[in-house]
């Protein structure tokens, strides 16, 4: 029953065909199994998600309504609040902190939808990588091909969610954090809206550039997530109404050049071409700004990083991830005056986006500038430049969080070759266009989640 959909788990669990302990015994069953190998998990809650499997069963025997994703199994990024347990984000230095009071604002209204959490993730320390290869809990590694990264920082999500341990799962995105694990692990990554999602509960890289995210393997169970993630005080704001009419009508599609295509692999911009041929995307589009914006991100991430952590920086250095606590102390260092200029320079890279939806409805562009590097592996070559994995792998992502579009990182149909994203991108609050254009490229047979498993050459 794991290897279903969340949309088919919850049918037959409403209907009394399958009982909600029976689902989450096969995720528990399978994340013992595999897990060992793969290094997603952090924290597997079995007790407390079978007795919530069982509390739902009654439900459903009592006739009450148990919501539409009814004992679906999701996991979630180890920055999220679960009640009882410490928020690790990562870092060795908060295992001993208290335990959170309640779980994080998205974690309970995914189980108020009927979800069941099973477990928590892993990550790059404090959020702040591209690859999930964490001194303190170790590396996760890609489903595909274990001798390749996951990507980061939301490593475990894409990857518990790519190998079929559970169908759904919460990360977070602040420069490309969904987006570039989904693409390197082949499946559905979602980064809304700023402030679309609330932040409740998760802790904090870049409070001015953080966003909640989420991962499926198909766009309709990513749909019902976020779906469910949008419903607050029992107010629902469903997309997922609309879909179907806008994914039937033609839609306007252009593909960012300049900085988007600069150093990708030749792999990675005939994905990025299939995807566009498949929409009839014609226009190329430019964003004179894009570097500019993605060195802005970079300084204010590092800044209110490093003031973040400044005190701890101070007292116990050693103890944080070397790629990452140096880092986060050279942010600590840098001068306000650097941070007052790069977030002066988001208003104006966001009229330059908002001109970009003037034309078109949807934009694409890659979502990393090559397939999963190797584990270990710390440069790479973009435009014959040696340069760093850790801080390049989101080339492509960063400017696009720093003005808080919505993106879709779709997974592009490749069987037997190594996953490739592309990133659909519309004006904010659009993501009712995103979830269109994905459903239309998957029942094209353009874009699909790779196989669990599946072995990249």
């Amino acid at each position: 029953m794991i290897g279903q959909d969340a949309l088919a788990v919850a049918a037959a669990v409403r209907s009394g065909k399958v009982r909600a302990e029976h689902v989450v015994s096969q995720a528990l069953a399978a994340i013992a199994a595999r897990n060992p190998a793969l290094n997603a998990f952090t924290l597997v809650l079995g007790e407390d998600a079978l007795a919530a499997a069982r509390a739902l069963d009654q439900a459903v025997a009592a006739g009450r309504s148990v919501g539409p994703l009814a004992g679906a199994p999701f996991a979630v990024k180890n920055l999220f609040d679960i009640a009882g347990h410490a928020t690790l984000a990562g870092a060795r230095i908060r295992a001993a902190a208290a335990p959170a009071a309640c779980d994080a604002a998205l974690i309970r209204r995914l189980k108020r939808a009927g979800a069941i959490l099973v477990g928590a993730l892993n990550m790059d320390e404090f959020a702040y990588g591209f690859v999930t290869e964490n001194a303190h809990y170790g590396t996760t590694r890609n489903p595909h091909d274990p001798s390749r990264i996951a990507g980061g920082s939301s490593g475990g999500s894409a990857a518990a969610v790519a190998a079929g341990l559970v169908p759904l799962s919460l990360g977070s995105d602040t420069n490309g954090s969904v987006r570039v694990p989904a693409a390197l692990c082949g499946v559905y990554g979602l980064k809304p809206t700023a402030g679309r999602l609330p932040l409740e509960g998760m802790f904090p890289f870049v409070r001015t550039l953080d966003h909640a995210g989420l991962f499926a393997r198909t766009a309709a169970e990513l749909m019902l997530a976020y779906d469910a993630c949008l419903v607050s005080d029992g107010r629902a704001e469903a997309v997922s109404p609309q879909i179907e009419a806008l994914a039937a009508r033609p839609l306007k599609v252009g593909v960012l050049g300049g900085w988007f295509a600069q150093g990708a692999a030749s792999d990675v911009l005939a994905a990025l071409e299939t995807v566009a041929e498949a929409l009839a995307a014609r226009d190329r589009l430019a964003l004179a700004g894009a570097e500019a914006a993605r060195s802005a991100a970079f300084c204010m991430s590092a800044h209110e990083g490093g003031q973040l952590h400044r005190a701890e920086l101070a007292r116990q250095l050693d103890d944080f991830d070397p790629e990452v606590g140096d880092r986060l102390l050279a942010g600590a260092l840098l001068p306000q005056a650097i941070h007052t200029a790069a977030g002066a320079y988001r208003e104006r890279f966001r009229n330059e986006v908002a001109a970009v939806f003037d034309q078109v409805d949807l934009a694409l562009a890659p979502v990393t500038p090559c397939s999963a590097p190797r584990i270990g592996q710390s440069t790479m070559l973009i435009d014959g430049r040696e340069v760093s994995v850790r801080k390049n792998l989101g080339a492509y992502t960063q400017p696009l969080s720093f003005v808080g579009v919505p993106v879709l990182a779709a997974p592009v149909n490749r069987p037997g070759l190594a996953p490739i994203g592309v990133q659909l991108i519309a004006a904010p609050g659009r993501e009712d266009l995103l979830f269109a254009a994905a459903l239309r490229l998957e029942r094209q047979g353009v874009v699909a989640a790779h196989a669990p498993g599946a072995r990249a050459p």
